[in-house]
């Protein structure tokens, strides 16, 4: 197309319209024009242009060294004012391009065109020649050439002023309204920057924006400091940049792929081998300061370790597709033993002022300061949401309203899954310089009486007990909470969280443990440069929830999203010890964990078909008993966890990582039924991998 126009603009020959009009046409005057006869202004006009760029023009050295010989096709007008402005320049290098717009940027001010006595602006082309010489070819006037009006001058340059308008890639995402990518080893990296003693930071509601961690913590070096030194297009691809990035003055984005490529082995496992097959593409950018937008789509296949594979078709929707993928979504079969389960995530971030963004999309989100969380976690498959944060002063105020899928068969209504709906605000408060206290309040409600989503839980301010009230108690499940963290100093973090499902202040008095205290606590401890080491991270945390906590009287109003949890992937009925180690250095990393356990799960039997208070999509009309209801109850299984991975990042503009994955899991339970069993398994894995999202496998 480029040669094409350059061809075009030379052998279009120029001829004098000026000298067979009437003269009520006059070209721009340079000062030393002015005494010039009409009919030669033009020639004066073309002189002074050539002369001005001869005297001015400095070749680039690349351009001299390589011996380059050719034209440099410029494009410019002078306008209304007598300005001198580039619209196009075209050229085999960059360089002569960018010292062509140097040049005209030197062009005096002259006197604009007139056209029966008015100013007017007027389009030329030249070529200049390479190597330099005094010439004194004429410009081209391209509205006489071409005999087109003023409207359709400009509309046949915005093409190509669009080109001009590019410059030099320099990811504004760092300091953009786009989400972080949530990866607890991610945002180990910056954690501590956002929690030293005096910033004013509010770290439970996740993923973080860039524009609000920057402050704190500097992208851009940090991404720079990791560049490989590789100067040909695919050095710099492969080790350094997005695939396609473009930025110009009001817009950028980037496209990048997508890669889950795993192989791996299961000891305890009837096949050869685990997999994981994913391809997919990743888009993200901004229009002007305040917009931006993201979207990845993933097609996967994949075959996992046999508790993997058992628990996904543990959580099986209704219908013939065989499993629901956790973290994921619903899969289909591929082959005979494996999985075909395609995902999308995608939103849009904008912020009207700067206090406030408002999201929509359909992703996860998160709230803690933990590796777990009790008021909401990231372990349930995306789902669509809506956002706003709000911060100022010292507080920061989250609000979400989610669109959750029940998809039991008991639950689906002409082979429809059901929708229900939640809403949630968290209120994060920096009370001192050391101290910050949140309260939670969520509801989750379904359609009953087509009411379908509720107004009344848009009100981002009320108090959600005082709704359920208002529509009745059976109509939606409120839950409360609170979080607390304490910065010990500029290296350690005291965090917590306590969730409130329901509470009998009688029957806490009566001392008998009553199914109706259902509650959950967590506790955590994060230490960061450990023992003086920069860059590694210990962190220590302590999970208790009490049986029943998360469920409801009625089939769906639990807290949970494709037969998965929207808290802790445990449901409730269970205590947890967890020990993690991270680690990074340049482009290394390394992670360790530790996961000690106690659950208490159901019997499912013929002769014991009680809800012990762990499954949360059962109804509490089940349940065991009314009293004496502890931690563990039912078929107390003691759970170990344990995974070391290392791995190294290709490319961290898009997060590729090579990396290797040992895994150690151990499920002991005092009864053996036809669901629970013992499983003492080794799950080792080789990958590479775009990482984007937490992935769990501690179940």
């Amino acid at each position: 197309m480029k040669i094409f126009v350059v061809l075009l603009l030379l052998l279009v020959q120029y001829n004098s319209y000026s000298q067979n009009s009437s003269f009520n046409e006059k070209p721009p005057v340079f000062p030393n024009c002015e005494s010039i006869a009409i009919d030669s202004l033009q020639k004066c006009f073309d002189t002074h242009v050539f002369k001005t760029i001869y005297e001015n023009f400095k070749v680039p050295q690349k351009v001299i060294d390589e011996s380059y010989k050719g034209n440099v096709v410029i494009l410019f007008e002078v306008d209304v004012e007598g300005i001198f402005r580039v619209v196009y320049v075209d050229a085999i290098y960059a360089e002569l391009k960018d010292e062509a717009k140097r040049v005209f940027e030197g062009f005096p001010k002259i006197k604009p065109a007139t056209y029966n006595g008015r100013v007017t602006f007027k389009q030329y082309s030249i070529a200049v020649k390479i190597p330099l010489a005094n010439q004194t070819t004429k410009t081209q006037d391209l509205a006489k050439e071409n005999k087109i009006s003023k409207l359709e001058q400009q509309v046949k340059k915005e093409f190509d002023s669009v080109n001009s308008d590019l410059i030099a890639f320099e990811n504004k995402g760092y300091t953009s309204q786009l989400n972080i990518p949530f990866i607890h080893s991610e945002y180990a990296k910056f954690d501590r920057n956002m929690n030293l003693i005096g910033t004013n930071s509010h770290t439970a509601s996740k993923p973080f924006v860039y524009n609000e961690v920057s402050k704190y913590y500097d992208f851009k070096a940090e991404k720079k400091a990791l560049q490989k030194d590789t100067k040909n297009w695919a050095g710099k691809k492969l080790w350094n940049e997005h695939l396609v990035q473009l930025q110009g003055k009001d817009y950028w984005f980037s496209i990048d792929p997508i890669f889950d490529f795993q192989v791996g082995k299961d000891t305890d496992a009837d096949f050869s081998s685990t997999y994981n097959n994913t391809r997919g593409f990743m888009v993200q950018g901004g229009l002007g300061k305040k917009f931006n937008f993201y979207a990845s789509v993933f097609e996967s296949q994949g075959r996992f370790a046999q508790y993997v594979n058992q628990y996904a078709e543990s959580l099986k929707a209704f219908g013939p597709d065989p499993a629901i993928i956790p973290g994921r979504g619903i899969a289909k079969r591929f082959k005979t033993n494996s999985y075909d389960y395609p995902v999308a995530e995608a939103y849009l971030s904008y912020a009207p002022a700067k206090f406030i963004n408002i999201q929509f999309g359909h992703g996860k989100n998160f709230i803690g300061d933990g590796y777990r969380s009790l008021l909401m976690s990231d372990v349930a498959s995306p789902q669509p949401f809506l956002k706003l944060n709000t911060k100022f002063w010292k507080i920061k105020y989250t609000n979400t309203w989610m669109w959750l899928k029940d998809v039991r068969p008991e639950a689906v209504n002409d082979k429809a899954f059901l929708t229900k709906y939640m809403a949630n605000h968290y209120l994060s408060w920096n009370v001192s310089k050391r101290l910050n206290i949140g309260l939670f309040e969520s509801v989750v409600w379904t359609n009953s009486n087509n009411r379908g989503f509720d107004v009344n839980y848009l009100n981002p301010i009320i108090f959600y007990r005082a709704i359920e009230f208002e529509t009745g108690q059976g109509a939606g499940n409120a839950i409360l909470g609170a979080s607390a963290k304490y910065k010990w100093n500029d290296n350690i973090n005291l965090y917590s969280q306590f969730i409130l499902d329901e509470f009998s202040l009688n029957d806490v008095k009566a001392g008998e443990k009553s199914w109706k205290n259902k509650f959950g606590y967590q506790l955590g401890l994060k230490y960061y440069n450990a023992f003086k080491v920069d860059n590694l991270l210990l962190q220590l945390e302590y999970n208790r929830v009490r049986p029943y906590t998360y469920s409801h009287n009625t089939i769906v109003l639990n807290y949970g999203h494709n037969n998965q949890s929207m808290a802790h992937l445990w449901g409730a009925n269970f205590s947890e010890a967890i020990l993690i180690g991270r680690y990074h250095y340049k482009r290394w990393f390394g992670n360790a964990k530790l996961i000690f356990g106690v659950r208490g799960l159901d019997f499912n039997n013929t002769t014991d078909d009680f809800n012990y208070g762990a499954n949360i999509y059962r109804t509490e009309e089940d349940r065991v008993g009314d009293t004496n209801i502890t931690v563990g109850q039912g078929i107390k299984t003691k759970t170990f966890n344990g995974n070391l991975q290392a791995g190294y990042v290709i490319n961290p503009a898009s997060n590729l990582k090579v990396f290797t994955d040992i895994s150690f899991r151990n499920f002991n339970p005092d009864a053996i039924t036809t669901t629970t069993f013992k499983n003492s398994t080794v799950w080792i894995n080789f990958g590479l991998r775009t990482d984007l999202f937490n992935w769990y496998f501690d179940f």
